[in-house]
């Protein structure tokens, strides 16, 4: 289409590095009947949709093991006599309980598959509960792997967290271990040695001494929430609170944190929690969880946006890790962990996607809410300015949609280049009011479910009025941006979309030099461009708002 020459002349103009011909040939995944099993939706999964869980667990923290039980309670969606649930091979199951018997089970991988002694009928509620211990995975580098860290603080104490996205939350306990259902309310109970403390999702219900010196701290979700947010996080926490006057009423703010780290996260947290909340509601709505408040509480490893107990270790210090992602000036105004991972509130806890393939909807949203946050408090130039520069970190390297049914995620793109996206989108429709309507109408009208990546495309097009189909199947399925190729032909302006995807139609700015900007809507056939008096030297294309090639022939 375009010669090595110009490719290259493109690729400068976009500031993209060149990718190696190794990376553009990487040999197409293989997946495993294992990796079916964690990321399918079979009838022996879909059988039946989970209404609570009651987990009970006891953390040997000097072992390092884990031992206790899962309550499933649920409705069968259809006649079956076996199901399956999730645990990872190397713990071990004790027994699965039915109505005070044993049922039979049979491991395949990290799958269970437990029958019942008869048929359960569609539309019944039943319940049976699985008896586990083991040693857990011991995660390396969470949050990026799954798994529980083991640490200690200054004075030596345990300090002992879990994350699990990706991986799967059956990494440390028995579960239905698919995001497609999510569970309608669950109790967390947590027993850990005598000191120390145990701070789960949702609200404290209570705390019981235990035999051989244990306590067991009771957290009660009174909210869906999907499975790899449960988390347990054990220390000799400190606490401290306040109160946010949202959207829906006042709304309760739990902090936990290290002893040594009180006063730091005292002045960090009232720097950045308020005003995070007030950005998020007024862009997405009122916060999800008002029944289980909202905590953010201080782990060993970086983050992790675990529904109502946001995971933090980013320091006590503005940017991530003390750097602005964005290299603009505007990240060190904020700390991008208690942003980011609050964010997710809004997406990827109140609207989950079904399938990790299509987690963009969770990482694009949230990493776009950055840039509002900025907006909302230093303008909406400052907030372009930082979405701009987050195009730093975008490589272009595949598809941003992982493969459904096999529990794959797709392109790390899916933040920086699912936040450009967006963007662009809120610069076509060209009404910010409208734009806002869309994003807090997305909150409400999946409040609380799970979602396909479809579903969300489809609700954007019909309430900005335009079909952007095309538009996101080349940013989510193409790594190769589309470029406006143009040129000049008897004194009038011609171009022409060049893209992976047939017919795309995205609307763009063009103004010649000194002017305004007026939106045009090239094809991918050569057709004129509205914009009176443009030569080749003298017109410009809006690539401050949109991630685009350029190419004037």
């Amino acid at each position: 289409m375009f010669s090595q020459k110009t490719w290259r002349l493109l690729l400068l103009i976009w500031g993209l590095p060149l990718l190696a011909s190794a990376q553009l040939m990487q040999p197409k995944a293989t997946f495993t009947r294992a990796d079916s099993l964690r990321g399918g939706q079979p009838a022996l999964r879909t059988c039946y949709d989970i209404n609570y869980y009651h987990l009970d667990v006891k953390l040997d923290v000097a072992r390092k093991f884990l031992s206790g039980s899962n309550l499933f309670r649920f409705t069968a969606t259809q006649d079956f006599t076996r199901l399956q649930f999730d645990l990872f091979a190397n713990l071990e199951v004790g027994k699965v309980l039915y109505h005070g018997r044993e049922l039979p089970y049979k491991r395949e991988a990290n799958a269970v598959f437990v029958t019942f002694p008869q048929a359960i009928k569609q539309g019944s509620r039943d319940e049976f509960t699985v008896e586990y211990s083991g040693f857990p995975t011991i995660a390396k580098k969470a949050p990026w792997d799954g798994g529980v860290v083991f640490a200690q603080d200054a004075q030596g104490q345990p300090w002992v967290a879990t994350a699990c996205q990706g991986v799967g939350a059956s990494i440390w306990w028995p579960t239905k271990d698919q995001q497609a259902d999510e569970v309608d309310s669950m109790l967390i109970s947590v027993a850990v040695p005598a000191g120390l403390k145990d701070v789960s999702n949702g609200r404290l219900r209570g705390t019981k001494k235990l035999a051989g010196g244990y306590t067991r701290f009771d957290w009660a979700v009174r909210n869906p929430i999907n499975n790899y947010d449960v988390a347990l996080n054990v220390a000799n926490y400190a606490h401290f609170s306040d109160v946010y006057q949202g959207e829906k009423g006042p709304l309760t703010l739990d902090y936990w944190v290290l002893p040594e780290s009180l006063e730091k996260a005292k002045k960090q947290f009232a720097a950045n929690v308020k005003p995070m909340l007030k950005s998020m509601e007024a862009w997405f709505g009122p916060y999800p969880f008002y029944q289980d408040g909202y905590k953010l509480i201080e782990t060993p490893h970086l983050g992790m946006e675990h529904q109502s107990a946001v995971a933090y270790g980013n320091k006590y210090q503005n940017g991530y890790l003390g750097r602005d992602r964005s290299n603009t000036g505007w990240g060190d105004k904020f700390d991008f962990i208690i942003i980011h991972e609050s964010g997710h509130e809004w997406f990827g806890n109140n609207i989950t996607t079904k399938d990790i393939a299509d987690m963009w909807v969770h990482e694009s949203f949230t990493c776009y809410s950055e840039g509002l946050f900025v907006e909302t408090h230093y303008g909406k130039q400052a907030g372009q300015e930082y979405l701009h520069g987050q195009r730093r970190n975008i490589q272009n390297d595949g598809s941003i949609l992982g493969p459904y049914g096999v529990n794959k995620e797709g392109s790390g793109d899916m933040y920086d280049k699912g936040a450009s996206l967006l963007n662009m989108l809120r610069t076509a429709i060209n009404d910010d009011t409208k734009w806002r309507n869309i994003l807090r109408g997305l909150g409400k009208t999946f409040y609380h479910q799970t979602v396909t990546g479809q579903q969300v495309i489809d609700y954007i097009n019909k309430e900005s009025g335009h079909d952007f189909s095309k538009v996101f199947a080349q940013y989510l399925q193409h790594g190769e941006l589309p470029v406006l190729e143009m040129r000049i032909e008897k004194n009038q302006l011609l171009g022409r979309w060049v893209a992976s995807v047939p017919g795309f139609d995205l609307p763009v700015r063009l103004r010649t030099k000194g002017g305004e900007y007026r939106f045009v809507t090239p094809t991918t056939k050569w057709a004129p461009l509205d914009l009176p008096g443009a030569t080749k030297d003298n017109v410009e294309v809006d690539t401050f708002d949109y991630y685009v090639g350029v190419l004037m022939d």
